[in-house]
């Protein structure tokens, strides 16, 4: 429908990764680890583009060979180094692709699928949002390193059964309104939402560790079909 907002996905991919190198082009589950993320973002009928961005010929070859139809945006490598935001990212991808609402997915969470794309939009657009991100929901009780708790009263301390939780944020995906992207230069802001993804999406994959869980629930997501 010609009044409907443009939405593109944008997976950002760097070549830099020290802990697992070349990580997001790594075959995790029978597949490079980006695969998992493009393919949750094809799979979404909410997204009209997918693209990545790179500043690396190697993961610009990966990503095209995958046969998904994904764009790839070549970064500049001011934007690709250890200290580069994920908002200097967007930003430059602003500038050259026209959309209306942005959905950012991180290749580091591989268990993100089209069905948790479509549902958090449908919390989107029923809350009347302007930015989301995702989260899992942790019973855990949170104090700060000097001893102040965070999140409960140690006074009345409740049973788990009790306890509503705090949701921490699993970077999965965001969702921005390219009007907040413009405005506050950050993929958050204006009304924001959370949307609350199984537990087995609370790993991103930044060490060796966390390979080997991400590639077992991988598989037996798989096995399960």
């Amino acid at each position: 429908m010609p009044n409907e907002p443009k939405i593109v996905a944008l997976i950002p991919l760097r070549g830099g990764s020290k802990s697992i190198p070349y990580k997001n082009i790594k075959e995790i589950a029978g597949h490079p680890l980006a695969y998992w993320t493009c393919k949750a973002a094809k799979d979404s009928p909410r997204i009209s583009e997918v693209y990545v961005s790179t500043e690396d010929s190697k993961i610009k070859e990966a990503v095209e060979s995958l046969g998904l139809g994904i764009k790839v945006i070549d970064r500049p490598a001011e934007f690709a180094q250890d200290t580069s935001s994920t908002e200097s990212v967007m930003l430059h991808f602003m500038e050259s692709v026209p959309f209306d609402i942005l959905v950012t997915l991180q290749a580091t969470s591989p268990m993100t699928t089209g069905a948790d794309i479509d549902k958090a939009f449908e919390q989107f657009e029923r809350d009347n949002l302007d930015s989301m991100l995702t989260g899992v929901l942790s019973k855990r009780f949170y104090w700060t390193r000097e001893g102040k708790p965070l999140n409960y009263d140690p006074m009345a301390r409740p049973r788990r059964q009790d306890f509503a939780g705090t949701i921490v944020e699993n970077g999965a995906f965001y969702i921005t309104k390219r009007a907040i992207l413009e405005q506050y230069k950050n993929r958050l802001g204006g009304k924001i939402g959370v949307y609350e993804m199984s537990e087995d999406t609370f790993v991103e994959i930044d060490e060796p560790a966390d390979w080997e869980i991400v590639s077992e629930a991988l598989l037996a997501r798989k096995s399960a079909r």
